[in-house]
């Protein structure tokens, strides 16, 4: 069964302009979103993936063998510019990023983004490389882990849990995805009605280990760089910290340049390249019913004009 990613149908509608286009789907998963796009477009449109995960670019590869018009590139989003580079495309119609961890993902214990499952502390969306959450909880500082919970996390009891986790590795590192959700229920003092007490620390790890936030931030300006005049990007956000960054640049976007008093310039140098389409998607009442990832779920516009 494919999976039906989150706002499907809007994210395509909104992103397929010109259905013989250029498109790249940053942020491929399992293919949903592709797949959609896909649909929406004729013979002569061609769609680039782009993912870090070596299954989701597995499934991708699989697809590209399917259809003629797909390409599949292997690497994280924040190489967009190079990716575009390595097929020979200069500018796009649309451009979809849907961030976050996937639900394949999440649903996979071996990969460690879980607490609800148990399986190695690894957390890492490429686990070809970098630094697994075990190897960083293994040896930073209690202040660092502090730091990581509460900006990433939005984490209250951040200082509690840190501590917790410095005195637990001097006497056994932790390995196991459970093993540090039990020890963040024990340090909290109490819990929310609806939500687990390892839920934003598990985020927190998370957006770090995979550098997201930077990623997020270098690959929307890049994307700016990439939509040809009438192209759009729409960004898919499942929390605040994502997308309080999406919402602030596409507002900053659509303002036009800051120009210094004085400076002498035209009508046209003043108006911006780009503009909002429309206020923020949200699920419909059927779908968040239906996926519980999607409740969460905000989608934004943004469009060049020139």
């Amino acid at each position: 069964m494919v999976h039906e990613s989150v706002l499907q149908q809007e994210a395509v509608e909104a992103l397929v302009t010109t259905p013989s286009g250029y498109y790249v789907d940053a942020t491929f998963g399992r293919g949903g979103h592709s797949r959609a796009l896909l649909s929406a477009l004729n013979s002569d449109a061609r769609l680039l993936v782009i993912d870090r995960d070596p299954e989701a670019i597995r499934v991708a590869r699989e697809l590209a063998e399917e259809d003629e018009r797909v390409s599949v590139v292997y690497a994280p989003f924040g190489q967009l510019r190079e990716a575009l580079a390595s097929v020979g495309w200069e500018q796009v119609h649309g451009i979809l990023l849907d961030l976050g961890v996937s639900s394949p993902q999440l649903d996979e214990p071996e990969r460690g983004f879980s607490f609800r499952n148990d399986g190695p502390l690894d957390m890492r969306m490429d686990p070809e490389s970098g630094e697994s959450a075990a190897q960083w909880l293994d040896r930073a500082e209690e202040g660092e882990i502090r730091r990581v919970l509460k900006e990433y996390g939005e984490e209250r009891f951040a200082k509690r849990i840190a501590h917790s986790i410095v005195a637990t590795r001097a006497e056994k590192p932790l390995t196991r995805t459970v093993q540090l959700a039990e020890l963040i229920d024990q340090a909290v003092p109490f819990r929310d009605k609806h939500k687990h007490p390892a839920t934003r620390s598990f985020q927190a790890i998370r957006i770090h280990i995979n550098d997201e936030l930077q990623e997020l931030d270098s690959v929307l300006e890049q994307a700016v760089q990439s939509l040809a005049p009438g192209g759009r990007l729409v960004v898919i956000s499942f929390h605040s910290l994502e997308d309080r960054r999406v919402k602030r640049f596409m507002r900053d976007q659509s303002r036009g340049p800051t120009i210094p008093k004085g400076v002498p310039v035209t009508a046209e140098q003043e108006q911006s390249r780009f503009r909002v389409v429309g206020k923020a998607t949200q699920a419909t009442a059927r779908e968040r019913d239906e996926n519980v990832r999607s409740r969460s779920a905000v989608m934004r516009i943004l469009e060049c004009l020139h």
